[in-house]
């Protein structure tokens, strides 16, 4: 009999346990949805309803950008409001459909370093997004060495640094709008330098800053921790940034899981992964940090209700208030869910 392959419907149901605490309200602020293409499956509402309807009480969701259905023909700088349009019309289906989560915001991509231009496309987005546009994510993630990488990050080199991309990240929050970034470990020291050069914005840190464990960064999981720990203490001095737990189980990270026979459990997680998530609190504290599923690209490693499982266990030591921050309510006030 053929094993399952690792990432299939099949394969993460090796995995599946009951719900804990399944009443709790909880607002996945982190994932994506695309269309198919030559690379991979489709990962639409139906996909998305499937594992948010795992057991555990998702009542809401926050799309992040991942680079879909941009249009294709017009002005550059307007092309990823395609993107915009495609969820938006997925999000009202979410509204109208009752069937799952309602995917209450949008988290759009755009070039911040495109001046007078860059206010024509966050004026697109707005009109596009049905009332749901409300940040962008333009990744600083780039490495020397992407052929080593499953998902190597596009991002200009000393993006964080340019003048002009300050500029954006400073006119987003002028406008009221989040920034979310991506990057990987070694890129914490300059997120610091541009959260505290641009202290009118709320940024989010996505998946702890990307802790590599692949290629030239295999078998360095304790030096890198150890950096990784200190960087997340300076950033974390700034008050204007806010961290999303989650994001650890992609490939990259160097966990393995995407190769098993079977996906990792809820205890797998804690046991290699909790010293993050608890460090991040520790630096951050409960009211600025946000669980984030990741999905569908942790589903590569393990089961949408295994990933909440190990955050109610990891929350269970902290109080009733602290657990309703982080589960539910820090997204609600960050990303201004109706």
């Amino acid at each position: 009999m053929t094993a399952p392959t690792p990432g299939s419907n099949a394969w993460l149901a090796l995995a599946h346990e009951a719900p804990l605490d399944p009443e709790r309200p909880i607002v996945d602020p982190h994932h994506h949805l695309w269309p198919a293409a030559a690379w991979h499956a489709p990962y639409l509402l139906a996909d998305l309803w499937a594992d948010t309807g795992s057991g555990h009480n998702i009542v809401k969701t926050v799309f992040v950008e991942c680079r879909a259905s941009y249009r294709e023909d017009g002005p550059a700088h307007l092309k990823p409001v395609g993107e915009t349009e495609f969820v938006a019309r997925i999000a009202r289906a979410s509204r109208e459909g009752g069937g799952g989560a309602v995917i209450a915001g949008i988290v759009a991509h755009a070039d911040l370093r495109g001046g007078p231009l860059l206010k024509e496309a966050l004026a697109a987005h707005t009109a596009a997004g049905d009332g749901l546009f409300r940040g962008i994510r333009h990744s600083g993630a780039r490495d020397p060495h992407p052929e080593a990488l499953t998902i190597p990050g596009r991002g200009a080199e000393g993006l964080y640094a340019d003048a002009d991309f300050r500029a954006g990240v400073a006119l987003l929050g002028e406008l009221g709008l989040t920034y979310d970034t991506w990057h990987y470990h070694h890129q914490n020291p300059a997120f610091a330098e541009l959260a505290r050069a641009v202290p009118g914005t709320t940024m989010v840190l996505d998946h702890f800053g990307t802790p590599l464990g692949v290629g030239p960064y295999a078998g360095q999981r304790e030096a890198i921790f150890s950096q990784w720990q200190r960087d997340i203490e300076a950033i974390a001095r700034c008050p204007n940034v806010v961290a999303k737990l989650g994001g650890l189980a992609m490939p990259d990270n160097g966990f393995g899981w995407h190769q098993r026979e079977r996906p990792a459990s809820s205890d797998e997680l804690l046991e290699a992964q909790a010293r993050y998530y608890r460090h991040a609190i520790d630096c951050f504290g409960p009211s600025r940090c946000l669980f984030e599923s990741n999905f569908p690209v942790d589903r590569r490693s393990l089961p949408y209700g295994v990933y909440w499982n190990a955050m109610k266990k990891l929350a269970a030591s902290y109080t009733a208030s602290e657990q309703q921050a982080m589960f539910h309510d820090n997204a609600q006030r960050i990303y201004r869910l109706a």
